[in-house]
């Protein structure tokens, strides 16, 4: 008995099929990788989706025999939905680790490098001589500014109070000299 190709059991051939695939893969670039990655994941969050909407319609075995081939269909492909999604998630870790490997000998960029950061001119970071100013430092001093307002602020609401109550005073004032 023979083991029919990749092929023709449905299977797309990967990049992780046979040894002439696995060549083709060390090939592969890291974009093509995350590419696959990707889909691996899509396909993941997939198969959970089914698998949560089986065990939904799935209903348990209470004795009674008119649902027991129903419950064997389900759950056969509950078990077959289980399988494939390990299988899924062994594709994933390939994938991670060749990705990993591929970028082992790369420098790490800190994460607030990579977010712009505009002025309130419209020019960027990078157009500007000096250091640049990270995303966390521009909170920081939005924190500031935003403290220092409401003090103000709130300087500003005992002043009127004052005020009120001065015009107040005042007003009984004239009121009880007429």
């Amino acid at each position: 008995m023979s083991t029919p190709p990749l092929a023709a059991s449905g299977m797309a051939p990967g990049p992780f099929g046979g040894p002439q695939a696995q060549q083709a893969a060390r090939e592969v670039n890291t974009a093509s990788l995350c590419r696959i990655g990707q889909e691996t994941v899509q396909d993941i969050v997939y198969r959970t989706m089914e698998i949560f909407q089986l065990l939904r319609n799935m209903q348990l075995p209470n004795g009674v025999t008119y649902h027991t081939g129903t419950y064997q269909d389900r759950l056969t492909k509950l078990q077959d939905h289980l399988r494939q999604l390990s299988i899924l998630f062994r594709k994933l870790r390939l994938v991670y680790d060749k990705c990993n490997e591929n970028c082992g000998g790369m420098d790490p960029i800190p994460v607030e490098q990579l977010i712009p950061y505009v002025e309130e001119d419209g020019s960027k970071n990078e157009d500007r001589a000096g250091p640049p100013r990270f995303a966390s430092d521009e909170r920081r001093e939005i924190a500031e500014v935003n403290k220092k307002l409401k003090q103000k602020n709130q300087q500003l609401k005992q002043i009127m109070d004052q005020l009120r109550n001065l015009i107040w005073d005042i007003n009984a004032m004239l009121a009880m000299r007429n």
